[in-house]
């Protein structure tokens, strides 16, 4: 596991990101620009897994100096249930405690039952008392 590198990492993040069946869902925040952005931001947020030379796995998160969000936690095909995800998701969390961060959220597409039963498997809980909104801007 390392640190991502922007742009270099983006093309073989992206092309992962891509490749998972459902789950993730990219949109105007997911291309390059915006990665730098967040890059720019927490740099140490962003952690990929490789085997070799090939990216296989990656996770991003985010920290407002209250709370911590993850976003887009994707292994490659090959390479799922080994532990991969789990040490990603295990590293994302200690980089966020590092930083003060106390409590952190995730979003699951409602239609991936199997993603919600990994994250509850790993400590994670379904927060009832709150309504997701948002908004375009």
């Amino acid at each position: 596991m390392r640190t991502y590198r922007h742009p270099d990492d983006y093309a073989a993040v992206r092309s992962l990101w891509e490749s998972i069946e459902r789950g993730i869902h990219l949109g105007r925040s997911d291309t390059a620009d915006e990665i730098a952005k967040k890059v720019a931001d927490h740099p140490d947020l962003f952690v990929v897994a490789e085997a070799g030379t090939q990216l296989i796995g990656a996770i991003m998160g985010g920290f407002d100096g209250r709370r911590g969000l993850l976003y887009h936690l994707g292994v490659s095909e090959a390479h799922r249930r080994k532990g991969i995800g789990s040490a990603l998701l295990r590293e994302i969390e200690n980089r966020l405690r590092a930083r003060g961060c106390l409590k952190c959220y995730l979003l699951v597409t409602k239609d991936n039952s199997e993603g919600i039963e990994y994250y509850l498997k790993r400590g994670w809980s379904p927060m009832q008392e709150v309504d997701l909104l948002g908004k375009e801007l």
